[in-house]
Formats: structure tokens, C-alpha cells, sequence
């Protein structure tokens, strides 16, 4: 198993609220998070398991380092 594997879409959520991300709606199957004072907008699908390359790819745009996200992870 990776670093990263088995992380469903509401648990990414969960995380990215945990390091002050805010959910500002739904558009379709996705999660939209802002946070203030970012000029990035995540947005997360919401997918009983996320593929690696985008949780990675939300991850970095998100600022956190794969470590900091692990240790929010519910």
C-alpha cells in the first residue's frame, strides 16, 4: 500500500478543513475550498477512494506537505 492510499473524498475534505480550508458549496460531485489569504481553490471529487496523482496534486496546490496531511487525516 502507498503513502497516500485509501483516502475517500469526504475524508480529504475533512483534512483540508482541519488546516483551514472552507467549504464554499458543490459543483456536480465536487467539494469547492477556499481559504483566505490563498489564491488557489481546491477542488475535491468526491470518490470512495481518490486517485493518487490528484490527492497529490491537491495536496501540494493546497500548500501542505504530504506529512502535515497524513497527520490530519480522520
Amino acid at each position: 500500500m502507498s503513502i497516500l492510499g485509501n483516502i475517500s473524498g469526504k475524508d480529504a475534505v475533512a483534512a483540508f478543513q482541519k488546516a483551514g480550508w472552507i467549504n464554499r458549496g458543490q459543483v456536480g460531485s465536487h467539494v469547492i475550498l477556499t481559504k483566505v489569504g490563498s489564491y488557489v481553490n481546491l477542488s475535491v471529487p468526491q470518490h470512495k477512494e481518490l486517485g493518487i496523482g490528484i490527492l497529490r496534486a491537491l495536496i501540494r496546490h493546497s500548500g501542505l506537505s504530504v506529512e502535515e496531511f497524513k497527520t490530519l487525516v480522520p
